[in-house]
């Protein structure tokens, strides 16, 4: 298996990451959705080049091969692309709001090989570092066992049917406060 790297996406990066966001929606989430909400999924999902432009989307490639994708946000929006209506890219206050974990994406050729693991800690401790003590996140259903498994619970399930039929989506949240404990 090769040894994942990563590094910080670039607007040059774009075409390869709208690229690998369709082949996500229409590989791996199509076992869980049907082909209207597939269709529904790319007109609420996709690139946000805010969070590219902000410098917090993060690239995972194998031997230069893209793996993933994913970031987090210190703005209002809580998922959607650059084409999704209701945006709003208002800064959060970190210690007060939760940082947002956005736009995560896996190749179908990398599934369950540590891909999103690997991107969703880099987030983690950079929402941390910018001072957030907490995170959330919008997740499809594909993507929902990587986050539990991840210590997110559950805070509400819905639909988002702006893109034509209804998407079922799970919003989640996890504390981001280190756990240390001193025995004397």
């Amino acid at each position: 298996m090769p040894a994942f790297t990563h590094r910080t996406a670039t607007e040059a990066d774009i075409p390869a990451l709208v690229a690998l966001m369709d082949r996500s929606i229409t590989g791996p989430l199509a076992a869980f959705l049907t082909h209207d909400q597939i269709a529904a999924s790319r007109k609420l999902m996709g690139i946000d080049s805010q969070l590219i432009a902000d410098r917090t989307y993060v690239i995972v490639e194998a031997d230069s091969v893209l793996a993933g994708c994913g970031g987090w946000s210190g703005r209002i929006t809580e998922y959607g692309g650059d084409h999704t209506p209701g945006r709003v890219p208002a800064p959060l206050t970190p210690g007060v709001d939760a940082a947002r974990i956005r736009a995560m994406y896996t190749a179908p050729e990398f599934v369950r090989r540590g891909v999103g693991t690997l991107i969703l800690s880099l987030c983690e401790v950079a929402a941390r570092a910018a001072g957030y003590d907490r995170a959330e996140l919008v997740a499809t259903l594909g993507g929902e066992p990587l986050y539990l498994a991840r210590g997110y619970l559950e805070i509400e399930r819905f639909q988002d049917g702006r893109g034509g039929v209804p998407v079922p989506l799970v919003r989640m949240g996890k504390s981001l406060k280190l756990n240390i404990s001193c025995d004397g």
